[in-house]
Formats: C-alpha cells, sequence, structure tokens
C-alpha cells in the first residue's frame, strides 16, 4: 500500500517537546498487556519526558489529570516499572527504551476487565 500525506500543511513536527512512542509498541504485543490505567500512565509519561525520557511530575498532579485514584496510580506505575517500562527513584520517572519482549497479556480477572 502506498501512502501519501492528506493535508501537507498539517505534517506533525516536534517543535519544543520530544515524545514519541516506537511503532513495536503496537505491533510487539506491549500496548494488548497494558490494563488501561497503565497505558493511560505510560502514554501520559511519554507525551511529558523529554528527550533522554525523563519527567518530574508528581503523583497528585498525574492522579489529578489522568482522574485516577492514588491506588490505581501506585498500582499502574507498578506495574510499569515490573514490565521494565519506567524507572522511578520516588521523584523522576524515565520512560526506557522498549524490552526485547513484550509482557504477557493477563487473563480476564485481571482488574482492567473487572
Amino acid at each position: 500500500m502506498t501512502k501519501k500525506v492528506l493535508i501537507h500543511e498539517r505534517v506533525r513536527k516536534l517543535e519544543g517537546g520530544f515524545s514519541y512512542v516506537p511503532h513495536r509498541f503496537v505491533t510487539g504485543g506491549f500496548m494488548e498487556a497494558l490494563t488501561r490505567n497503565e497505558l493511560l500512565l505510560y502514554l501520559f509519561l511519554v507525551l511529558v519526558c523529554d528527550r533522554n525520557g525523563l519527567s518530574y511530575y508528581s503523583y497528585d498532579r498525574i492522579c489529578t489529570l489522568l482522574e485516577l485514584c492514588l491506588d490505581e496510580y501506585i498500582e499502574a506505575r507498578n506495574a510499569l516499572i515490573k514490565m521494565d517500562l519506567i524507572a522511578f527513584d520516588g521523584t523522576l520517572y524515565q520512560v526506557l527504551a522498549l524490552p526485547e519482549t513484550a509482557p504477557a497479556i493477563r487473563s480476564c480477572k485481571d482488574s482492567r476487565y473487572a
């Protein structure tokens, strides 16, 4: 299939910020492996990080912006850390390069299906 730009004046450019999601995030099964809250938090961190993947957003600001309660935020953050998608030192987040393989897709008993 040949692709063509539909609206040339509106082609996206990197200006000011720096964020991207590698295509392998979708094709490699990473997106499919995340719950809604994990995906929401991951994409937020990708959007607000700098070119090194770093962000200083506080948990209260994240919870407010994403409309998550504290427990939902902690659960999503810890899951992303366990899946090796982000690092967190208590104040600083780093969105990491994707690991070689995506995490396993969890069963219907997980919270995303509740």
